[in-house]
């Protein structure tokens, strides 16, 4: 960690740190399935070791979801190749992995009394990242890239719902979950890779019997539904549940001003696709999610860290350099290749949203005292008899918080479906 962390600079202010030390997670859920996948998550965490630190799970499912969506990029990077089927079983078996891993990190917190608003933090982070490789997987399993405009929707669409779900904490002060929500996409998305595995990536070609569509197009079309529903649930949410000072944020900021970083995001993202004279989005779709999806992911952290320190949230960023000298390369008509400047833009945003969230992550851990990825003490939890510390993880809700409310300072899903 300390080798991506910047020296000498401090991002948090002392008050912002003091107030990340009084933050309550504040969590509210009618998933459909959490109740149903409740048993496996209190299994897997009983053969847990205690030694293993809560954010060693988190990492670990990350990086395993990471490297098995970077193993089908490779095969189809447009999104145009079908993909053998094995590396959509692989995509599959790691997106499964992720999801158990970062419902049982809060459990392991708990049963080891080493949760901290570090592990919320850390654990929305990591979420950031996966929802963009998901989200790519996902469509490239399908051979979306063959519709351009519609492998841009939904994988943005999945980044700006991601977005907008801490966009409505940030104002309310609730992270909510809805009954279909984080764990139903995760677990449709699973259902995708695994047809492609089992039927071929082929099978999301073939013509659907007395419709004019291809079979892609029925997840594609469903999961748009279930993204304006969830739209309206936010901007709702947004507009009248401010719990600050005359319904302000709690920070008592404009409810509206976070969506000025999302506009810097996505709206650059969308005219350069459509604007670019190299068809940069459509030969490179990948690499240009990829590039996008770490800016958003950097802005999005930075908006977690505004909820929890009850602070203003920082409008222009560093991450944005990218994407600027993209749309400023097309406006003075492409005298540098945009291939270029669009491995720059993932290069540069890749290395300062490590940097970021390392500096951030070193700065917490000194101001409480505590270790990222290992649990420097015998923890409490491990006086308690085994039994005992696995019925006590019970009462939480996965990842690494309560999602029936509570105020245990982890948490894991955080993802909108899509």
């Amino acid at each position: 960690m300390p080798l991506f962390a910047y020296k000498g600079i401090h991002i948090l202010s002392g008050q912002q740190l003091r107030k990340l030390s009084e933050h309550k997670y504040s969590c509210s859920s009618s998933s459909l399935l959490d109740p149903l996948l409740q048993p496996w998550w209190n299994w897997l965490v009983a053969q847990t070791p205690l030694w293993l630190a809560p954010n060693l799970i988190t990492i670990v499912g990350l990086v395993l979801n990471i490297v098995t969506t970077l193993i089908l990029i490779c095969y189809s990077p447009n999104g145009m190749e079908p993909p053998p089927r094995w590396t959509c079983f692989l995509c599959a078996l790691g997106l499964f992995i992720y999801q158990s891993l970062d419902s049982i990190d809060g459990k392991q917190a708990r049963r080891t009394n080493t949760s901290s608003p570090l592990g919320e933090l850390f654990d929305h982070g990591c979420d950031s990242i996966s929802t963009v490789f998901v989200a790519l997987s996902a469509c490239i399993s399908c051979q979306l890239g063959h519709y351009p405009n519609w492998l841009f929707f939904q994988c943005f669409c999945a980044i700006a719902l991601f977005y907008c779900a801490h966009w409505q904490t940030y104002v309310s002060g609730t992270m909510r979950f809805g009954r279909v929500d984080v764990t139903e996409a995760q677990f449709s998305i699973m259902a995708i890779h695994l047809i492609s595995a089992a039927l071929g990536p082929e099978i999301w070609l073939t013509k659907m019997p007395y419709f004019d569509c291809e079979t892609r197009f029925v997840p594609f079309y469903l999961a748009t539904g279930i993204d304006l529903i969830l739209a309206l649930r936010y901007a709702k949410s947004i507009l009248n549940e401010g719990c600050g000072k005359n319904g302000s944020s709690v920070a008592g900021t404009s409810v509206l001003s976070p969506s000025i970083p999302l506009t810097l995001v996505v709206l650059p993202a969308l005219i350069i696709a459509q604007k670019s004279p190299q068809n940069i989005f459509t030969e490179h779709a990948s690499v240009y999610i990829l590039a996008f999806g770490m800016v958003a992911a950097k802005i999005t952290n930075k908006l977690v860290i505004a909820h929890m320190t009850k602070s203003e949230m920082e409008y222009l960023d560093w991450s944005l350099l990218g994407p600027s000298l993209l749309f400023l390369n097309q406006y003075f008509n492409c005298i540098v290749p945009e291939i270029w400047l669009l491995w720059f833009t993932l290069i540069w945003g890749t290395q300062d949203l490590l940097r970021y969230c390392s500096q951030v992550c070193l700065e917490i851990c000194q101001h409480l005292h505590i270790d990222l990825f290992r649990i420097p003490y015998t923890p409490k939890g491990s006086a308690a008899h085994p039994a005992t510390a696995s019925v006590s993880s019970q009462s939480n809700f996965g990842g690494n918080a309560d999602k029936n409310g509570g105020t245990t300072h982890r948490k894991s899903k955080s993802k909108p479906p899509h």
